[in-house]
């Protein structure tokens, strides 16, 4: 144990995030998304839900402040009914820990592609849909 470390935050999510650099992006994934196939690297955090490891990740991680938009989120797919309370959980956090960071959501085939490319999916119980959230790395400024 170490003080100061959020206990959701396991080892091996740590070392993955102390091994990105500045550019590198991860992704915290719902239940459903497909982490499996479609990730490097994958960290399964079952039984956590997203928001609480944003927060606990966002309290270690520097966003990226030379892109326009350093979260991105899957958005909704046309026609589909669903409600994404989750995404105002997601935006408190941002503003709390990054304020006036842009948050915009890319189609889901699009989110799937950055997944893809991404340095790490961080796979979580969470059971709310479109819970989806992509992060890329910024640099620690002193």
């Amino acid at each position: 144990m170490l003080k100061g470390i959020p206990s959701i935050l396991s080892p091996d999510l740590l070392k993955i995030m102390m091994e990105m650099g500045h550019g590198d992006s991860i992704v915290i994934a719902d239940g459903n998304f497909p982490g499996a196939s479609l990730g490097k690297r994958v960290v399964r955090l079952d039984g956590h839900g997203a928001a609480p490891l944003l927060d606990a990740m966002l309290r270690l991680f520097p966003l990226d402040s030379y892109i326009e938009s350093p979260i991105k989120l899957m958005e909704v797919v046309a026609g589909d009914a669903v409600k994404t309370p989750i995404w105002d959980e997601y935006a408190a956090i941002v503003q709390m820990h990054a304020q006036g960071t842009r948050i915009t959501n890319v189609e889901r085939f699009q989110f799937y592609d950055l997944a893809k490319a991404a340095y790490c999916v961080v796979q979580t119980g969470e059971i709310a849909l479109y819970a989806n959230i992509w992060l890329q790395k910024g640099v620690v400024i002193i």
